[in-house]
């Protein structure tokens, strides 16, 4: 039996206090900071601006962020703030729907395991930037080939002679392919080839980093994104006061942001930004609603809401002009155009950028900045999708796990370390795209449809706006409600729909991939869409009656849903808890702090309006079976005795 399960076993009172909380007051915020702002902002978002219309960008991305992105991420929060519970756990709220908590931790554990191996890579370059000379810097080491040519423009009178990129590789393309992945040594996807102890060491001291960081739960890793979250902006404003000193810088800048408003025609411009908020904000991970588990039941969400989705887009714009800036200076150097030297993702980090910074005088240092910078962003992100998963395991097994969190934690690092290992082979990469191409494609978004509709039309938009007045003080206004209700989940629909439609098979340069591994990559995220419907049936299946009693029972809330410590439950959340004692929660918390602050002025507000609305009820019951009864009477009084009479003497 679990914590999410109904039953009436003795549970502890006091189970948010055993679980534990933030120690500081900006360990929340900041964690959520560190767990959006990720490796995302850096290598997506401005390669993803400039090829769909640079400036004009920003208006589909801030409109998306708004309908989309601030709404999802204060839905997320106010689950997990107001129970105190995991993924898993939380779905008390509706049994139905559990499914999608699986499917959550089914997505987050796939993405924890190659996001882990990129931080491997980090690490490597990290540590071969502890030179005098980049190892990327020339041509003539023993993985070079014929076609290695080092890409610095030959200067004549006129300025930089422009050089043939397509017929060559540059010495860091090749030091990233031949050397670190090692990719010539496999055969494809089907063929991996040999581990790679030195990405195998790598990979072994970023699960052991990530660990050490989790090992006491949110209050190790707590204090450590006070490091982690906040280095990363000073190590990026260095990068951008370089950048934009650097002759040429002004040309990235201007391919960067010239606006291009006739892209605004495109619908897949529009495709794109809201694919950027859904995948930067760390919606449906989980991340979101672990974190907020651990708040207080009254910290200010709504406020910590918009420091994070809006300080995220902001750094997004920010490091497009570190990244941009440098990339005119390379493309000025070459005496190319910058679309033929800017890439996106791996390519960005690992080839394009490297090469950037052995252009630069003290090369080493601006690379050992550079990658320490990625590091940092990438560590945030990985102690939240490490969290999430320990955390809603051991609110399912509470009195099993949590005094053996610590254990448990470990066992879950070697677990995914072991299936990483075949990341370290030859043919890894492979591997590796197609996890980032199908763990977290189409199955997450259905999982955040599920979970916007489980909430707002079947536990109901109402009582879910009461809770957080309950929580905060406040209601949430028209613009949320029509957000969660109507624009959130329409935007999403489209953006699966899109996905689904416009499905291209993945590939990695040259190499495509064959079909039995895309039918592979699609059962991945199929299979966390199908948790979703085996959720249900397990839910149908322990309840008893009748299907359509059956769906009912199974789709409202569990007896002791609400907040978990008793103090804070009022109105109809008071003693449903098991083992409660106390018949009104608020005098207990008045007894013990004395006073009644403005939370508990809410509750009364609260108690009040539940009151008023059963009241209303029952008059609205009682006014309906007075005009019954009123009607009958006037029907009745149409038959006098005679009449009776005449009926009876007609009937015999």
């Amino acid at each position: 039996m679990t914590p999410s399960d109904q039953g009436d076993v003795d549970l502890d009172v006091d189970f948010a206090a055993d679980r534990g909380n933030w120690t500081g007051k900006l360990d929340f915020l900041l964690s959520c900071i560190g767990y959006c702002v990720g490796l995302g902002n850096v290598w997506r978002f401005p390669y993803r601006a400039y090829t769909n219309g640079g400036g004009a960008f920003l208006v589909p991305y801030f409109l998306m962020l708004a309908i989309c992105g601030i709404p999802l991420f204060f839905l997320e929060l106010s689950l997990g703030q107001f129970s105190s519970l995991g993924p898993l756990a939380v779905w008390k709220i509706s049994p139905l729907f559990k499914g999608a908590g699986a499917a959550m931790l089914l997505i987050v554990g796939l993405v924890a395991i190659y996001y882990n191996m990129i931080i491997a890579y980090v690490l490597f370059y990290l540590f071969a930037s502890l030179t005098s000379n980049l190892p990327w810097e020339h041509c003539g080491n023993w993985w070079n080939t014929d076609l290695c040519l080092e890409h610095r423009g030959s200067k004549d009178g006129n300025g930089a002679l422009p050089l043939n990129l397509t017929s060559t590789v540059s010495p860091s393309e090749e030091y990233w392919s031949r050397y670190v992945l090692h990719i010539q040594g496999s055969q494809g996807i089907g063929s991996p080839g040999e581990i790679r102890w030195n990405l195998c060491l790598c990979l072994l001291l970023a699960w052991v980093i990530v660990f050490l960081c989790i090992l006491k739960g949110v209050k190790s890793s707590g204090k450590v994104v006070y490091f982690t979250a906040t280095f990363p902006y000073l190590i990026l404003l260095m990068l951008l006061v370089r950048g934009v000193t650097l002759p040429g810088a002004w040309k990235g800048i201007q391919f960067y942001l010239t606006p291009q408003f006739h892209h605004l025609l495109s619908s897949k411009v529009w495709i794109e930004a809201a694919l950027q908020i859904f995948y930067s904000l760390g919606v449906g991970f989980g991340g979101l609603l672990t974190f907020a588990s651990y708040n207080t039941f009254h910290q200010n969400i709504y406020r910590d809401t918009f420091i994070v989705t809006l300080g995220n887009a902001i750094t997004s714009i920010l490091a497009g002009f570190a990244i941009f800036s440098v990339l005119g200076y390379m493309s000025q150097e070459l005496g190319v155009p910058v679309d033929q030297v800017a890439k996106a993702g791996p390519g960005l980090a690992f080839v394009v950028y490297p090469q950037a910074m052995t252009m630069l005088p003290l090369s080493p240092f601006w690379s050992f900045l550079f990658f320490f910078m990625l590091l940092t962003l990438g560590l945030d992100s990985q102690f939240a999708f490490l969290e999430t998963i320990v955390t809603a395991v051991t609110d399912e097994f509470p009195y099993y796990l949590r005094p053996k969190k610590a254990v448990f934690s470990g066992l879950i690092c070697v677990a995914m370390y072991l299936m990483g290992l075949v990341l370290t082979t030859d043919g890894g990469m492979y591997w590796l795209v197609l996890l980032d191409d199908y763990s977290a494609s189409f199955g997450l978004m259905v999982v955040v449809i599920t979970t916007c509709l489980a909430v707002t039309r079947v536990y109901g938009i109402q009582r879910f706006c009461r809770d957080i007045h309950m929580m905060l003080g406040f209601k949430p206004g028209l613009y949320f409600r029509a957000c969660w209700l109507f624009l959130s989940p329409a935007t999403l629909l489209a953006l699966l729909v899109y996905s689904i439609v416009k499905y291209q098979p993945s590939e990695y340069g040259s190499y495509r991939f064959p079909a039995w591994a895309e039918l592979l990559g699609i059962l991945m995220g199929l299979l966390s869409c199908l948790m979703i419907p085996a959720g249900m049936l397990v839910a149908v299946l322990r309840e008893e009656g009748s299907l359509w009693e059956r769906l009912q029972q199974a789709s409202r809330p569990t007896m002791d849903w609400g907040p978990s410590l008793e103090e804070n439950r009022t109105g109809m959340y008071v003693a449903t808890l098991v083992g409660s004692q106390s018949p009104k929660p608020l005098m207990v918390h008045m007894r013990k702090y004395g006073g009644i602050t403005s939370f508990e002025n809410t509750a009364i507000e609260v108690d009040r309006e539940i009151a008023e609305e059963e009241e209303s009820m029952i008059d609205k019951m009682l006014s309906c079976l007075q005009g019954a009864l009123s009607f009958a009477d006037s029907s009745l009084g149409d038959f006098s005795p005679g009449r009776y009479e005449e009926m009876a003497m007609g009937a015999g």
